[in-house]
């Protein structure tokens, strides 16, 4: 089942159970996925949807950040469950060994040893891991502790 497919069924479950916080997310994640679409014209597939959605997510903490910055508790506990809502459509994230395996490797094969190479060893890394919901923070520490 593909990716637009789960939604449209977890929309309807949504609403048939009246989750309205599920329904809103659900509807969220469509109407980004839609206009990135419209944007690039043409459907997009699982991967760039997943990436649409790891932009949520981040623009999502992002929103907590504030809201504990404001002391406004309710709100930033309510962005926490609507990542949890979208994390569950993304695919299970890497570990962090299996983070440094590619980065070690991807260091090898780029033939980098110094910081300058960090931009190199950078592309390389979210080449191989298009698709994947990955903090590009993580990554690029990673890559840093590598070269260093």
């Amino acid at each position: 089942m593909s990716l637009s497919d789960r939604l449209a069924e977890d929309l309807k479950l949504a609403m048939k159970s009246r989750d309205q916080l599920r329904m809103d997310v659900i509807r969220m994640i469509k109407a980004a996925v839609l206009n990135k679409e419209v944007e690039l014209k043409r459907d997009l597939d699982d991967a760039e949807m997943s990436r649409v959605m790891t932009t949520l997510v981040k623009q999502r903490r992002e929103s907590i950040e504030q809201f504990e910055k404001a002391q406004r508790a309710e709100l930033a506990a309510k962005e926490r469950k609507e990542i949890e809502i979208i994390e569950s459509y993304l695919p299970k994230p890497l570990s962090s060994q299996e983070l440094e395996a590619i980065v070690a490797s991807a260091v090898t094969e780029t033939g980098s040893h110094s910081l300058k190479d960090m931009g190199t060893v950078m592309k390389a890394v979210m080449a191989r891991l298009a698709g994947q919901s990955i903090d590009g923070k993580q990554i690029s520490d990673l890559v840093k502790s590598r070269l260093s």
